[in-house]
């Protein structure tokens, strides 16, 4: 049965010229993506219920969409994922039968890993996940995508002191704010474990204006340069370590 389904579901793409392009889900490749938009504007109005905007992806380089505060958590975190080197926002509208029920869905999220792994992404409140209704729908979602191979994950709360510590690393995510050499220059001084504070110290010493390397040794965190635990609040304690 799952396999009937999935030949007879499909998959309609919004392209950038306007049209719409049709395949069988049984077709879908990321190459059919390629000149993809979100199949929804994110519209802002006065007493909406969901806080919807575009967040500015260092993967990407440009704006990707968002319609809620939890999608944009779960995008933040994306984003900081060094796995993660693509990402579309409602990349297609998926129609097909459920049994007797026909069923439409635009999944939240559309992600490429390295090595060219694709991963579909929903975004809903844990408390929801229970409801039957709901349950069903993400179900026949997960049906359809991995019946090309592709990965579907379900994503809800992220752990509130990672978000927290991620949120605050964003902040230092443009590499164009930074003078390369400077951010080179830092992240050759920190050869070894040590805490933020003294790979600001040390990085003061190696740029022409030392008040600038907290920001630079911050930036590197974002970008994966160095690494730290951030299961537990970010410090000027807080190890650090290069991660080549």
């Amino acid at each position: 049965m799952a396999a009937m389904s999935a030949t007879v579901a499909t998959v309609q793409v919004r392209q950038r010229d306007g049209s719409v392009g049709v395949e069988e889900v049984s077709s879908l490749t990321l190459g059919l993506l390629d000149a993809a938009i979100p199949w929804r504007r994110f519209r802002s109005y006065r007493g909406q219920r969901h806080y919807s905007g575009s967040y500015w992806s260092t993967t990407m380089e440009s704006l990707v969409g968002y319609e809620s505060r939890l999608e944009l958590a779960n995008l933040l975190c994306e984003d900081f994922d060094p796995s993660t080197t693509w990402i579309l926002s409602q990349p297609f509208l998926l129609a097909g039968a459920d049994g007797s029920r026909k069923r439409r869905h635009v999944p939240d999220y559309l992600v490429e890993r390295i090595g060219g792994r694709a991963c579909v992404i929903d975004v809903k409140p844990a408390a929801l996940l229970a409801d039957p209704k709901i349950a069903a729908a993400l179900t026949w979602s997960a049906r359809m995508v991995e019946s090309i191979g592709w990965e579907y994950v379900v994503r809800s709360e992220p752990e509130p002191v990672r978000l927290g510590n991620i949120k605050f690393l964003a902040g230092y995510r443009r590499a164009f704010q930074f003078i390369p050499v400077e951010v080179e220059a830092v992240r050759l001084a920190v050869r070894e474990p040590m805490t933020i504070g003294q790979a600001c110290r040390i990085g003061a010493g190696q740029i022409a204006e030392p008040e600038y390397a907290r920001g630079i040794v911050l930036h590197l965190l974002w970008a994966g340069k160095l690494t730290t635990d951030l299961s537990v609040p970010l410090s000027s304690t807080t190890i650090v370590e290069p991660t080549s």
